[in-house]
């Protein structure tokens, strides 16, 4: 897949996004033994041979993580009001990671994290309606009728959702806790669903993403796919 250079020689950790253009501009980067100056020029990192001052530029190592994400934490690898981000549990690994999508501020539990920007890109693409599970904890408690009626989908910014799955787990005098199915993940969508019948969520974490589980996870812990789980998730999309 091409890719801008600066971007390419960024991931490899050969410069900043900015540096990387300055060292295009310059002229010690070539691609396939031809000096590169373009600025934007693409290239395949995987395909061609891309060097720096003469050396080889290493290919990026592919890194992927389950993570289960606390309450209050941002899914964002940058944060200008400096507050703890998804990112901030993962220094020790040398690589630019990201997460898969976002979660709310409020909303816990399982995202991917990756440096994978192709495959990131296609999980998080409607066209492939990646599978999300999620436990939604709401006040007061609604009746089978609403909770039918958002299961068929509600008008939202202009257009209908998706229809999706919405099973019964327990309930108590004051709430009522459901498990959601989706595959879309509009901005804030089960949150508005729930509006849409008059109830609050007070507590929503995501349980499943495309197959994978938070098993043997706890809260603000992370653990790296096997092959087999990768091999998988490629397989989706």
């Amino acid at each position: 897949m091409k890719k801008r250079l600066q971007t390419i020689l960024s991931h490899a950790g050969a410069a900043s996004r900015r540096s990387a253009v300055e060292l295009i501009e310059s002229g010690v980067v070539k691609v396939d033994g031809r000096k590169v100056t373009e600025r934007g020029f693409r290239a395949d990192p995987e395909e061609q041979e891309i060097s720096v001052n003469g050396r080889k530029l290493s290919a990026e190592k592919k890194y992927y993580f389950i993570f289960n994400k606390p309450k209050n934490v941002i899914s964002t690898a940058k944060d200008t009001h400096e507050r703890r981000k998804v990112t901030d549990y993962f220094e020790g690994v040398k690589a630019r990671l990201y997460p898969v999508g976002r979660l709310d501020r409020d909303t816990t539990g399982l995202l991917v994290v990756t440096n994978d920007g192709e495959l990131a890109y296609r999980l998080m693409h409607p066209k492939f309606e990646i599978e999300k599970e999620y436990l939604v904890t709401i006040k007061p408690c609604v009746d089978n009728a609403d909770i039918k009626k958002i299961e068929k989908g509600i008008e939202m910014d202009g257009k209908l959702t998706s229809a999706c799955t919405i099973r019964f787990e327990e309930k108590d005098k004051i709430s009522a806790v459901y498990r959601v199915i989706l595959h879309e993940g509009k901005k804030r969508q089960i949150r508005r669903m729930f509006e849409d019948i008059d109830a609050k969520v007070i507590k929503l974490k995501r349980v499943k993403y495309a197959g994978l589980t938070l098993k043997g996870l706890k809260s603000g812990e992370f653990r790296e796919l096997s092959q087999k789980e990768i091999d998988r998730l490629k397989a989706k999309v």
